[in-house]
């Protein structure tokens, strides 16, 4: 078969709330988050040229604004170099999920646990674990957020017809649910996860081989420097 490339792109930097988990913040792009989404549509540009690659005309965003502004900003370097994006929202790309606690800073979740007596307080380090759910209605695990996005990318892989020329498409979203998706599609090990994180507006290429065998194949992961708890 053609080979399949995803490249996966978290948003740039944006206007998050001190101490927050970010999943459903609703803020804008930064202004240098807005030059990461243009150094990242030409990067995507570059790519083009190198490879002969067809670009997918429908790029695919999480429903966040940073998300999408960073879509945005990449179509708008490729547009006038022939490349036009439509940009499609899915709620599939989102990061993880804390339910009714989303956009409460931690210490306010840790409160509102702590406050309801049918809930055990949170074990230390629970943000960073990855099999932890809050007991909150619609929350998520990292786990589980990771493999809702492996599993829109491999019905994404699905639905593609063959092409004659490997094809590009372009996915907007979030670094935590991005990297357990990569664990969930046996590009990264549980240790590399933790290991590390995902730079802004960098795409990172998968290739999609057939039979649910995907490889990291371009792009650099973001080492993490240690301690550190990521939010997003």
């Amino acid at each position: 078969m053609t080979p399949r490339f995803i490249a996966l792109i978290r948003h740039g930097a944006y206007n998050q709330r001190p101490d927050t988990p970010s999943a459903l913040q609703p803020f804008p792009l930064t202004d240098t988050g807005h030059a990461q989404a243009r150094a990242c549509g030409e990067d995507i540009a570059q790519l083009l040229d190198e490879t002969g690659w067809r670009l997918d005309p429908v790029a695919h965003s999480s429903l966040q604004l940073r998300a999408w502004q960073t879509a945005r900003g990449v179509a708008d370097v490729l547009a006038p170099l022939g490349h036009l994006l439509q940009i499609e929202q899915t709620d599939d790309l989102s990061e993880r999920g804390l339910g009714s606690a989303a956009n409460l800073t931690l210490q306010e979740i840790e409160d509102v646990l702590c406050a309801d007596p049918r809930f055990d307080a949170p074990p230390p380090g629970w943000k960073a674990d990855r099999d932890y759910r809050l007991p909150l209605h619609g929350a998520e695990s990292m786990r589980m957020a990771g493999a809702r996005v492996a599993g829109w990318l491999r019905r994404a892989v699905a639905q593609e017809t063959a092409a004659p020329t490997a094809t590009l498409t372009l996915v907007f979203g979030h670094g935590a649910a991005f990297r357990h998706a990569a664990h969930d599609l046996g590009v990264l090990s549980l240790d590399e996860i933790s290991q590390f994180s995902m730079y802004h507006a960098r795409p990172l290429l998968l290739c999609y081989k057939g039979n649910d065998t995907w490889l990291h194949c371009g792009g650099a992961w973001k080492q993490r420097p240690r301690p550190e708890t990521a939010l997003d």
